[in-house]
């Protein structure tokens, strides 16, 4: 089988793939990295809160794989694996920092959150400024999340991982995963709620007062009848 027939056939033959990252080919490893990159990446940013740390911490993610492809369980699965390393390492980075660096400002959630691409259309500038805000919002309030929730959350509703999958990723049980996102959701609706709701106060009152400038007086219409 040809180089490029293996490339094309790794994304329908997991057990073709680990059998490559096994053998050692860089080949293999390439395409690992590539296909899943963005996806460690998010995640490690949507943990640590700063694109620059999960830059550092996605390379370790990468390294830690390729050192430790050969105690890669078969029977799971090649992402939720991926993924329990990123948490791990973004975990243990996080305490690192904690030790060394305590008198760095707070980490939060802000403009350095990891983007999110669903745009399907061309969007309007308005558009693009109005969907940059609510992910920087949304971002800011999952930072605000205790760590073990915002971890269940971000693997489940950004990364798309199902609920047995989340377990695997975390260790821990399918009933537990639940009970972190449902508490996760709550506390995101509870910070979020007020926050939207200044916020589309003076868009809606724009809205009103452009529309009735846009309309005749129906006072004036009805007083210029009456003459």
């Amino acid at each position: 089988m040809s180089d490029l027939a293996h490339v094309l056939s790794w994304a329908e033959d997991e057990a073709e793939l680990t059998s490559e990252l096994r053998s050692g080919s860089e080949a293999a490893f390439d395409w690992l990295v590539t296909h899943y990159h963005g996806p460690v990446f998010g995640l490690v940013a949507g943990i640590l809160c700063d694109r620059s740390e999960a830059a550092d911490v996605t390379q370790e993610v990468f390294l830690k794989a390729f050192r430790g492809i050969r105690g890669f369980r078969e029977g799971s699965s090649l992402r939720t694996w991926l993924y329990r390393i990123s948490v791990r390492e973004a975990l243990n980075h996080k305490r690192w920092l904690w030790r060394h660096l305590r008198r760095m400002n707070p980490i939060e959630c802000g403009q350095d959150g990891a983007p999110i691409d669903v745009q399907t259309h061309e969007p309007s500038p308005f558009d693009l400024l109005a969907s940059h805000e609510v992910e920087q919002t949304v971002r800011h309030a999952l930072g605000q999340l205790a760590e073990v929730y915002r971890t269940a959350v971000i693997l489940r509703d950004i990364e798309g991982l199902s609920y047995e999958e989340v377990a695997e990723v975390l260790d821990v049980s399918v009933g537990t995963v639940k009970s972190r996102i449902l508490r996760g959701r709550r506390a995101l609706r509870e910070i979020l709620e007020p926050v939207f709701k200044v916020h589309r106060a003076p868009v809606e009152s724009k809205v009103v007062s452009s529309h009735s400038a846009s309309q005749p007086d129906a006072r004036m219409e009805v007083a210029h009848d009456m003459r």
